[in-house]
């Protein structure tokens, strides 16, 4: 089966027109639950379009504990990085920065 493209949104889930506050947090729960790391990408962006939808703050903040979910799926099932590519600033994970070491010798001569 051929992958959908990133940004994919189901063409049905376009032709029903915008959906209800409950029908789209239900659908963006859905979302999350049934997501998969082939399916990701797309499932992120469609609950991302849903996200947009919704009319008041009260239904935003409901569906944030799903999207950061996703988000945090996306981050674990990323792209895997081509061998001998480096990566971005800012990404992959930190180390501290290291202070110059000094030279352990003989202490002053008297």
């Amino acid at each position: 089966m051929a992958e959908r493209p990133h940004g994919f949104v189901a063409l049905s889930s376009l032709k029903r027109g915008q959906p209800s506050t409950e029908e789209a947090l239900a659908e963006i729960r859905r979302i999350y639950f049934k997501t998969t790391a082939r399916t990701i990408e797309s499932d992120l962006a469609h609950a991302i379009e849903l996200l947009k939808g919704l009319e008041t703050e009260a239904s935003r903040e409901k569906a944030s504990v799903f999207m950061e979910g996703l988000a945090e799926l996306r981050k674990e099932w990323g792209p895997p990085r081509v061998h001998g590519s480096r990566p971005r600033a800012g990404q992959g994970p930190r180390q501290k920065a290291q202070s110059p070491k000094k030279k352990k010798g003989p202490g002053p001569k008297k």
